[in-house]
């Protein structure tokens, strides 16, 4: 069993920066894949970032590739999402989540995620 808490959402300006973290208890978290999904008022959940269980490979949606960037320390149980140059289409819920399906390439369906954080809610002004 896997607990996700997330922090570090906020208020933040169009073109500002925010980190989140997300500490998992349990002792097997290094064997996970960890992402990190979205969800906007009305819209669906989206897939925003995942890292693999080892750490050495990374994944991104299209509309955060090369602003945002996810990484993860085994030894603090710890997954985090830098956030930069935010857009107002950035506000949503943002959500951690867990899968020890140990895939070669992370899964981008929410469905496929065993556990979940609670969501830390970030507020892009423009």
């Amino acid at each position: 069993q896997v607990q996700l808490v997330e922090s570090g959402g906020g208020l933040v300006q169009a073109g500002g920066s925010l980190k989140l973290s997300c500490a998992a208890s349990g002792r097997t978290f290094s064997t996970y894949t960890m992402a990190w999904f979205r969800q906007a008022p009305g819209k669906e959940r989206e897939f925003v970032s995942a890292i693999r269980w080892s750490g050495g490979n990374t994944y991104y949606a299209v509309s955060v590739k090369g602003r945002f960037t996810i990484a993860r320390d085994n030894a603090k149980n710890t997954v985090y999402l830098q956030m930069n140059s935010h857009k107002p289409a950035a506000t949503a819920v943002y959500y951690c989540a867990a899968d020890s399906g140990r895939r070669t390439i992370p899964a981008r369906k929410s469905s496929l995620y065993d556990y979940w954080g609670q969501g830390t809610q970030v507020t892009v002004s423009s």
